[in-house]
C-alpha cells in the first residue's frame, strides 16, 4: 500500500513520544514533532516528492538526515530507527503517556519500579494498589488512571477523518477509472463528516444493474487490497492492508438517491425517515420510495425527503438530533461555508513552534481569500515551543506595525496564545497583554487537575479583562490524548457572562470543542472562533475541517466570531478594548 504522508508523520511522532520516555534531548524530540508536522502540511503525497527525487531536506524543519529517514520509510513502510527504539521502550509504554493523569516520567518510574510493560498490567498495579509505592502517585491519581483506562477501553478503533481522507481519495479515483462507473462517493460517517470514520461505505452508480459485477471487481483489484470478504452481483467488502474495510454497493441511476440516503446514515436518522414514510402509506428503502409494490421515487435524496414531507436535510446534520422536526418545520439552520470565513484568529509562525515566517503566514492568508490573521505565537511557559517572553513578544508587534504599514486591505493582528497557568492567572503581565489586538488563552499543562479545580481555574482566567477566547478547550487531540476534565456547560456560560469565546481548533487532530459542545454554545448564545492552530501555511487549508464540525453542530455564519470584518470584530471583542 502506498506510504501516506500520515503514515510517516504518525512514525516520526512514535518516535518523539518515545525519545520522551527515554527523557532524551528536548531539542531531538521537537525535531520530530516539528517535522510530523511539516509533512501533516504538505500539499502533496511525500511519496510522490520521493519518487520525483525532490530533496527533501529543503522543507521547513527536515533536515538531511530527516530527510532520509523519510526516504526510508516511504521505500520500506517502515522506519529501523523506530524498530530499534521500540525495543528498548518495551509493551506499551507509548501508549500510558497518552492517558490524561500520566507523562513520560511517570511512565518510565511505573516501568522502572513495577515493571509495568502493558495497560493490562498497569490497571491491575492500580487496583491491587500496588501503584502507590511510585512516588508522587496518590490516590486521586489512580482514581484517574482508573477512570482513563475504562474510556479508553471503551472508545472504538476508529480513523481520524483527515486520516480517513488518505485512505479514500485514491480509492475512489481508481473505482472512477472503471468504464461501467458513472458516479462514485464514500457514503457514511465519512460523508457526515464525523470526526473519526469507522468502515468506508462506498457508493457506485452505473447504467444498469448488469453491470454491477464489474465494479466490485475493480475494488477487489484494487492493489492496496489485503483480503476480499465478500463479493456480489452488486456489492462486496475488502479490508485494505491499512486495516480498513470497504464495502462497496452498486446501483442504477434510479436509485442513487435513494441507497445515498440510506448508506449515508446515521442510522437513528434513518429509522426517523423510515417512521414518516409508514406513516404516509409509503415504504423506503435503499432501492427507493415505494407505495405498495410501485416504485415512486428514489434517483435524488431531495425527492426521497419530499415524499415523507421533508426538505432537504444536508449530512452534517443526519444525527436524529432535531433535524428531523426543523424539516418538517422550515427550520433547518442556514449552515456555515468556507466563503463566510473572514480571517483565521490562531496561527504560529517560526518565532515559536511553527514552519514558517510572519510574513509566509500572512502571504498564505491573503491567497485564501481572508481580510485578516492573528498571530498567536505561544507564551513563555511553553518552553518546548520556545514561548515569548514579554520582550520578545513586545518585538514582534512592532514588526507587526512595520508589516501592517505596507499592506492595504488586509491587516495582521497581534495576538498571542497566552498560557493558563494552574492557579488561573495568565503568563504574561497585563501591560503587554494590553497591547494585543486579541488574545487566545489555552491550557497546556496540569491536565490532572479535577474536574473542579480545572473549571475554576478557567473561570479565574476569564475575569482578567484580557482574556478573549478560550482555546482548544477540552485539551484532547483525537485517538491520542483524552480530554482533560473539566465542566464545559460551566465554563461556557462564564464565558457568556463574561464577554468571552470559545474556540472550535479545526486541527483535524483536535476539532475541539466538538460537535455537541459547540450546539451547546449557540444555544447559549456564546459565539465561537473557528481557527485552525495553524503552524505552516499549508494548515491554514484545515478550516475545512472545523466548517465540517461547525456544521454537524448546527452553526451559522451569526454563530462564527471570525465571520465578521476586522472593523466589526473589534466591536466585539473584550473590555479591556472597549468598541474602539
Amino acid at each position: 500500500m502506498p506510504v501516506t504522508n500520515s503514515d510517516v508523520s504518525t512514525i516520526f511522532q512514535r518516535m518523539a513520544d518515545l525519545l520522551e520516555i527515554q527523557g532524551e534531548n528536548v531539542f531531538r524530540i521537537r525535531a520530530y514533532r516539528s517535522a510530523a508536522h511539516t509533512i501533516d502540511n504538505l500539499p502533496e503525497s511525500v511519496a510522490t516528492m520521493v519518487g520525483r527525487g525532490e530533496d527533501l531536506s529543503e522543507l521547513p524543519g527536515i533536515g538531511k538526515d530527516l530527510a532520509g529517514k523519510i526516504t526510508e520509510i516511504v521505500a520500506h513502510g517502515r522506519l529501523a530507527a523506530l524498530d530499534r527504539m521500540a525495543r528498548r521502550v518495551p509493551g506499551q509504554l507509548a501508549e500510558m503517556m497518552q492517558l490524561p493523569a500520566l507523562g513520560p516520567k511517570r511512565v518510565a518510574l511505573l516501568h522502572e519500579k513495577l515493571g509495568i510493560r502493558t495497560l493490562a498490567q498497569l490497571e491491575a498495579a492500580c487496583r491491587s494498589g500496588r501503584i502507590r509505592e511510585v512516588p508522587g502517585i496518590g490516590e486521586k491519581t489512580v482514581a484517574r488512571v482508573l477512570d482513563a483506562l475504562q474510556r479508553w477501553k471503551a472508545s472504538p478503533k476508529r480513523t481520524r477523518l483527515d486520516v480517513a481522507e488518505q485512505v479514500v481519495e485514491p480509492l475512489l479515483a481508481w473505482l472512477r477509472g472503471a468504464p461501467e462507473v458513472h458516479e462514485c462517493v464514500a457514503a457514511g460517517s465519512f460523508r457526515r463528516r464525523c470526526e473519526t470514520v469507522g468502515d468506508i461505505d462506498v457508493l457506485a452508480r452505473t447504467s444498469t444493474e448488469e453491470e454491477g459485477p464489474a465494479v466490485v471487481e475493480r475494488l477487489a483489484a484494487y492493489d492496496s487490497v489485503r483480503e476480499v470478504l465478500a463479493r456480489g452481483p452488486t456489492r462486496g467488502t475488502v479490508v485494505l492492508r491499512s486495516g480498513m474495510q470497504v464495502d462497496i454497493r452498486v446501483v442504477p441511476k434510479r436509485s442513487w438517491g435513494a441507497a445515498l440516503l440510506y448508506l449515508t446514515g446515521s442510522k437513528a436518522h434513518n429509522i426517523a425517515v423510515r417512521r414518516l414514510a409508514i406513516a404516509r402509506g409509503r415504504k423506503i428503502n435503499e432501492y427507493g420510495v415505494f407505495r405498495g409494490e410501485r416504485f415512486l421515487v428514489g434517483e435524488t435524496e431531495a425527492a426521497v425527503y419530499e415524499q415523507v414531507g421533508l426538505s432537504y436535510i444536508e449530512p452534517e446534520l443526519r444525527e436524529d438530533r432535531g433535524e428531523i422536526e426543523a424539516a418538517e418545520h422550515g427550520s433547518l439552520p442556514h449552515l456555515l461555508r468556507r466563503s463566510d470565513i473572514k480571517g483565521d484568529l490562531h496561527a504560529h509562525t517560526d518565532a515559536s513552534d511553527g514552519s514558517c515566517t510572519l510574513e509566509e503566514m500572512v502571504d498564505a492568508a491573503r491567497e485564501a481569500g481572508y481580510s485578516y490573521l492573528a498571530i498567536t505565537d505561544h507564551t513563555v511557559s511553553l518552553k518546548l515551543a520556545h514561548g515569548l517572553d514579554s520582550r520578545r513578544l513586545a518585538r514582534q508587534l512592532e514588526r507587526i506595525d512595520r508589516l501592517n504599514a505596507k499592506l492595504h486591505g488586509f491587516t495582521v493582528l497581534k495576538s498571542a496564545e497566552v498560557d493558563i497557568l494552574e492557579d488561573g492567572s495568565l503568563d504574561l503581565p497585563d501591560s503587554i497583554l494590553a497591547e494585543l489586538d486579541v488574545t487566545v488563552c489555552a491550557i497546556h499543562s496540569h491536565f490532572t487537575l479535577s474536574e473542579a479545580a480545572q473549571t475554576r481555574r478557567v473561570l479565574t482566567a476569564m475575569d482578567n479583562p484580557h482574556f478573549d477566547i478560550f482555546g482548544h478547550p477540552t485539551g484532547r487531540l483525537i485517538g491520542e490524548r483524552l480530554a482533560y476534565g473539566i465542566d464545559l456547560e460551566r465554563v461556557m456560560k462564564g464565558a457568556v457572562e463574561r464577554g468571552c469565546f470559545l474556540e472550535l481548533n479545526a486541527q483535524p487532530e483536535r476539532l475541539d470543542a466538538n460537535d455537541v459542545h459547540c450546539r451547546r454554545a449557540r444555544e447559549l448564545g456564546l459565539k465561537v472562533a473557528l481557527s485552525t492552530d495553524a503552524h505552516g501555511s499549508g494548515d491554514l487549508d484545515k478550516i475545512r475541517y472545523g466548517i465540517d464540525q461547525a456544521r454537524r453542530a448546527w452553526l451559522g455564519p451569526e454563530d462564527v466570531l471570525n465571520t465578521r470584518s476586522w472593523r466589526e470584530l473589534r466591536k466585539m471583542l473584550r473590555r479591556s478594548r472597549g468598541s474602539a
